[in-house]
């Protein structure tokens, strides 16, 4: 109950400080890519970025490895006990967004995206990079911006209602896994920052 609280603490203070930046999304974006710009001249943000990433990753299987055995608990109590919880299927839920969200920075730094893309991987190497650091400061950063700018009065509603779920027996405090949007794409600026650095790098180097 008091990490709650302190976590609790923690998003009312960065919500009271971004919640002014959510009116003028444009510029916010603007500050954010040039933010994510100074950050990649940061010597080793590219080892720093990719160590949060790690750590949130980390995060994300174990949810993976605990929603296989809530699944597999689920699944035998209603079937064989025809038991069952509904806070259970909506903690659930709750782990794969985790799973989902905390994974998708650390995907990023492994360049392991879905890219559809036919003309790509013949472009010389260089390109490719250069292609990279563009994609991530035009496309990444202001959306991962504009998804951190949304989540902010989301959650701040959660919070001032006591969001809980409307099933009887369903999980309280919402707001936390709602929380998660929030912290994942702040990690996907943070590993953007990495990414283009690493790509810069590439570039004056011509290293694979």
């Amino acid at each position: 109950m008091i990490l709650i609280t302190w976590y609790k603490d923690l998003l009312d203070f960065l919500i009271n400080h971004l919640m002014n930046y959510t009116d003028r999304i444009d510029l916010s974006i603007l500050y954010a890519i040039a933010i994510v710009i100074i950050l990649s001249i940061i010597p080793k943000i590219d080892l720093i970025a990719d160590k949060i990433s790690k750590f949130f990753m980390i995060i994300s299987g174990l949810a993976l490895f605990i929603l296989t055995l809530l699944v597999s608990y689920d699944v035998i109590m209603r079937k064989l006990f025809s038991g069952g919880s509904i806070a259970m299927q909506e903690l659930e839920w709750h782990l794969y967004d985790i799973i989902f969200l905390f994974g998708i920075a650390y995907t990023l730094s492994k360049n392991k995206h879905v890219r559809v893309d036919i003309f790509y991987d013949k472009f010389p190497f260089k390109l490719q990079k250069f292609i990279n650091i563009i994609a991530l400061i035009a496309f990444i950063v202001p959306l991962s911006t504009l998804i951190v700018l949304e989540a902010i009065p989301f959650i701040q509603m959660s919070i001032s209602q006591n969001e809980a779920s409307p099933n009887p027996g369903g999980l309280p405090d919402r707001w936390i896994i709602k929380s998660a949007m929030f912290w994942a794409f702040i990690v996907v600026l943070i590993q953007s920052a990495g990414e283009i650095r690493k790509n810069i790098y590439m570039i004056f180097k011509g290293e694979k």
